[in-house]
């Protein structure tokens, strides 16, 4: 049985979101529909290619994944399908898969290319669906759309490495629910140039020294409790998806807004680690 999953910008005020599932119900009835998220940001295809990244592969290969961010066609944004890691992409071409192409190279990519498209403002219901409904029938990507050599990434948002190897300079991707703060420094590139060194982590007028593995190892159960850290402080930490994020523990409790507010820390905003 075929999976798609719908990752959008729509909300689910209006109607689009039900009627991309009706239409796919229409077409294949016994189909799975998951929804990702509805709430990105508007036309946040940084926040997209975060979400998406770090949900896609807990889905079976051969799933569908429908990006419906920023999905009209332009001469410089094509439709576009995606064969990642087994798994289909359908979006337009914004660079919204670029955090997961950085890791992992295409095994192949089409610019989509359906007869008789019907031009409008809605390319997720016109396009995308006839074309997620192609492949979850068993149908190639060779029928939808010819190969594809200039698919977009993210480069923008890569971390650079300054000072000779002694300074990374990261950007926010991401801020969550609870407004932690997601940066762009990924676990395995913070170790490659650690090298065992002290470190500082910078952001507006903060230094942090260490970088935990859970919320929870921020707390010192061997000091007294009313003289340990806890709610409402600042801590950096690896996070699920190996980034480095910044929170306020428990910030749902103890302060509206999270690290985010307490920074002032919006997308695109620079983190500098430096090692010393």
């Amino acid at each position: 049985m075929a999976i798609i999953t719908l990752t959008t910008d729509f909300g689910l005020k209006d109607h689009f979101v039900g009627v991309l599932k009706g239409s796919i119900y229409s077409e294949l009835p016994d189909v799975q529909i998951v929804d990702i998220s509805h709430d990105i940001a508007p036309f946040n295809i940084h926040e997209c290619a975060y979400i998406l990244k770090n949900s896609y592969y807990s889905f079976p290969k051969g799933t569908i994944h429908i990006v419906g961010v920023d999905s009209e066609a332009t001469p410089e944004n094509k439709h576009v399908v995606a064969l990642v890691n087994g798994h289909f992409f359908i979006s337009a071409n914004t660079g919204v898969i670029g955090l997961i192409t950085s890791e992992i190279k295409p095994e192949k990519v089409v610019e989509i290319n359906i007869p008789d498209p019907i031009h409008g403002s809605f390319p997720v219901l016109s396009v995308f669906i006839q074309v997620a409904c192609h492949i979850a029938r068993g149908g190639t990507l060779e029928v939808v759309g010819k190969p594809f050599s200039e698919l977009k990434s993210l480069r923008e948002f890569a971390p650079r490495i300054t000072e000779d190897g002694k300074r990374i300079v990261g950007s926010v991707i991401y801020i969550d629910n609870y407004g932690n703060v997601v940066t762009s420094i990924q676990k395995k590139l913070f170790e490659t140039y650690r090298k065992g060194r002290d470190f500082e982590l910078l952001v507006r007028n903060h230094k942090i020294k260490k970088i935990h593995n859970a919320y929870s190892d921020f707390i010192d159960y061997t000091v007294e409790k009313n003289k340990r850290k806890g709610d409402g402080d600042l801590l950096a930490l690896f996070n699920s998806s190996e980034y480095i994020e910044l929170a306020i523990y428990k910030s749902n409790l103890a302060t509206v807004g999270g690290a985010s507010t307490l920074l002032g820390l919006d997308y695109r905003d620079t983190v500098i680690i430096d090692f010393h």
